[in-house]
Parts: C-alpha cells; sequence; structure tokens
C-alpha cells in the first residue's frame, strides 16, 4: 500500500550521508584515530551543545561564527545554549572544568564530532558538518606546532588526499598585534570608500579579519596592506623561524602565506591551513594554530596551546566522493530452506574470524543469489544444497574466475579464513 502522508525531507543545509561514502568517512576517522594514537593523543567527548557564553568569550564576538552563524536557543531553564559551532573552545573549556592543568602537560586530546553553523550549503560544506581535530595544551614549544602540523599532513598523506598544500603564516603575540593594529588602521582610514558598512565594523573590532574577506573590493585594498608577517615582535619572529626549520627538518614543504587569517579570534602565534588542489574556491581541508591565551580567558591558568580541525565531508570531496563499496569476503548461498537455520553457526564463525558475510534472506533461486552475491561484491560463493550437506561438503566458488571446488562443511570456516 503506497504512503498517502506529505513527503519529508532532510532539513535545509543537511543531507544523509548513504554507502559507500559513509565507509570513507569512516575510513578517515579509523586513519585518524591510529595517527593520534601513535602522537599521543586521547579521545575526549564534549557536548554537541554548550553555554553561548562560551563561544562569545573563546570564540569572539567579531567572528562570522558567533555575530551570525551559531545555532542558538534558550532551554526551559532560561538558560541560552548553543549547538557546537568548532572544537577547540569545548575542549578547552573541559580542560579548565576538570583540572586537567594539574596533568603532565602537554595534555593531548582528539575528538571527531558533528558541527553546526548556519551558512550557505555548498559541496563539502554543510550546516552540520563533521571534523576530526586535535588539542595540545600545555606548552608553547614550538617544536610542538611542527609536531601537530605533521600529524595532520600524515593524515592527509595516508588517506591519499591529492594536491595537498600547507599554507603557514603568524598571528604574533601581543607584543606585535598592538602596533601592527594600528598601522593597519591607519592604512585603511586611506581607503573608507571601498569599504562598506560591514568592512568598517571589522576595521573597528577586529581589522585583520580583513585578510580573510570575500568582498572583491576589499580584496584589492587589502592586497597592498601592511602584513603582521612583517611587524612581528623578536620573540614572536623566533619561534616562527624554528617552527620553519623544523618543518624542514620534517622535510614537509610549506607556502608562506603573510595574509592567512583563521576564523577565530582566539589564534596567536602560528597559524596554518592545509588546501587542496581538487576543490573549488573553497579549497580548505582542515587547519588550526596557536591559542595561548584561550585557556586563561575561559578562566584556568595561563597554558598555551595548540589543535587543530579538519573537515570531513572536505577530505572525502578532495577524494572523489563516494569510492568504492567495500564489497564481502563471502556469500552464503543455501538452497534448501530447511538447511538454513543449522548453516547460522557456520555464517558467524565467519564473522567471528573478521570475514564480511552475508545470505539470502529473501528465498532467491541459486541464479538470483549469484546475482544478488556479484551486486554486493563478493568474491567467493558458499553454495549448499540438500546433496551437497548429505555429503557433508560444500562448494565454493570464486566470483571472479567462476573457478568451483568442494570443501568438506567441518573445514569451511578454517579453509575460508585461511
Amino acid at each position: 500500500m503506497s504512503g498517502s502522508g506529505r513527503r519529508v525531507a532532510a532539513p535545509r543545509g543537511t543531507r544523509d550521508v548513504l554507502p559507500p561514502e559513509s565507509d570513507l568517512r569512516q575510513r578517515v576517522i579509523d586513519v585518524a584515530r591510529e595517527a593520534f594514537a601513535r602522537y599521543g593523543y586521547s579521545r575526549i567527548v564534549t557536548p554537541t551543545f554548550e553555554e553561548t557564553d562560551l563561544f562569545v568569550r573563546g570564540v569572539g564576538t567579531s567572528t562570522d561564527v558567533v555575530r551570525k552563524e551559531m545555532y542558538t536557543f534558550e532551554d526551559q531553564g532560561g538558560r541560552s545554549l548553543s549547538l557546537r559551532p568548532e572544537g577547540t573552545a569545548p575542549v578547552v573549556r573541559a580542560f579548565v572544568e576538570h583540572g586537567m592543568h594539574k596533568q603532565p602537560l602537554p595534555v593531548k586530546l582528539w575528538y571527531a564530532a558533528p558541527m553546526f553553523r548556519y551558512e550557505a550549503p555548498q559541496a563539502g560544506r554543510f550546516r552540520e558538518h563533521w571534523q576530526v581535530g586535535a588539542e595540545a595544551i600545555g606548552s608553547d614549544d614550538p617544536l610542538l606546532d611542527a609536531e601537530v602540523i605533521a600529524l595532520l599532513h600524515g593524515i592527509y598523506r595516508e588517506l591519499g588526499v591529492p594536491g595537498v598544500t600547507l599554507r603557514i603564516g603568524s598571528m604574533g603575540d601581543p607584543e606585535s598585534r598592538g602596533p601592527f593594529r594600528e598601522r593597519l588602521v591607519a592604512y585603511l582610514e586611506g581607503h573608507l570608500d571601498a569599504l562598506g558598512e560591514d568592512a568598517r565594523e571589522r576595521m573597528r573590532v577586529n581589522p585583520l579579519r580583513l585578510f580573510d574577506t570575500k568582498d572583491p573590493r576589499v580584496a584589492e585594498v587589502m592586497r597592498d596592506a601592511p602584513t603582521l608577517l612583517d611587524n612581528l615582535s623578536p620573540a614572536a619572529q623566533a619561534h616562527r623561524e624554528h617552527v620553519l626549520a623544523a618543518l624542514d627538518a620534517l622535510g614537509i614543504p610549506y607556502v608562506d602565506d603573510p595574509t592567512l587569517v583563521r576564523g577565530f579570534d582566539y589564534y596567536t602565534m602560528t597559524v596554518f591551513e592545509f588546501v587542496s588542489d581538487h576543490l573549488g574556491a573553497q579549497s580548505a581541508v582542515g587547519g588550526g594554530g596557536r591559542y595561548d591565551g584561550l585557556v586563561e580567558g575561559l578562566g584556568g591558568p595561563p597554558t598555551p596551546g595548540i589543535g587543530f580541525g579538519a573537515g570531513i565531508e572536505r577530505i572525502v570531496l578532495a577524494m572523489g566522493g563516494g569510492g568504492e563499496p567495500a564489497g564481502l569476503d563471502v556469500y552464503l548461498a543455501v538452497m534448501d530452506a530447511d538447511l538454513r537455520v543449522g548453516m547460522l553457526p557456520v555464517l558467524e564463525a565467519l564473522r567471528a574470524r573478521g570475514l564480511r558475510c552475508e545470505s539470502d534472506l529473501r528465498g532467491r533461486s541459486l541464479k538470483a543469489m549469484m546475482r544478488h552475491a556479484s551486486s554486493l561484491g563478493a568474491r567467493r560463493a558458499v553454495i549448499v544444497g540438500a546433496r551437497e550437506h548429505a555429503e557433508g561438503v560444500a562448494t565454493v566458488r570464486d566470483m571472479d574466475t567462476g573457478e568451483q571446488r568442494r570443501v568438506p562443511l567441518g573445514g569451511l570456516v578454517e579453509e575460508l579464513s585461511g
């Protein structure tokens, strides 16, 4: 009977993730998890929603995320809550709340979680999207910056993400940004006629964010603007040089980018971004940087930190989308309905050995079962009929070559899992 109700679709800006793309997304998480373990990171899980004030204080009031992209609501107790738009502030909040500064430093944590932002949907960028990320909190050593970059670089390499380039810059320290901000504002005041209302507001609140503008008129102005890399304090310049020397020693190529600005106010010193030439204008597949004042800003003791976030959808898109189905190791074709229950232990024993197995669950004919096995990408089919069962054997068919051999039922599990 056909349904008569209105067809229901996923909310605008979200989407369902179906096989085989879901398998590729899981591979991204699995590869990242193994890399995190090698570098000494442990997993942290934070709530999907937090107090709105966390992101106002942590991410910054001048950012697009806080100004217009957060999903914010009031709960029944009158508290303002927001769905998590990014991963670093919640991890740092947990670090402070649970007194993790008392642990051996740096504390290394990783996550895989959905993020929520109200922005225009486009390829690889949705209002609900997933990130894998890492935070290393408790050291200002530039070698930690290089290690974090090497960690993400290695994940992309192991996944085979094509056309990846590392862009690196610096947001400097307070001694750098104060004088530079004055120079930049003075320059911008000479070009007010090219700045719209939004750009002028950014100029007042955080003029460095104008380097990340999408407005072509503003971009033209910023092309000749002074850069922070030319105005770093001696300490910030030394830190930067040590990071670059470490990357050189690791053999990780990079592009020096004096205009690189990450989207959150908490960044200090090293900032970096990985881009892929297999994507369009929105080419970023991940990035991060230092946030040496964030822990203190959220009520903890002065504690430096560095981290990154990498968008799973962006990585999958750069890798070509869904990829190939995983396929099956074994398809069990039982031709006699009375034998199906008796063959269940064999099927489960194969699965317990780590093999991917399926069987017919619709009462198909043998010909239809072979078509089903082929459509699922099975490498081998095990055929058992009444005569084979009476003789204590099964027929094992290679689905690629069609070659068949008879195998004793008692040795079937060992034969197929060997």
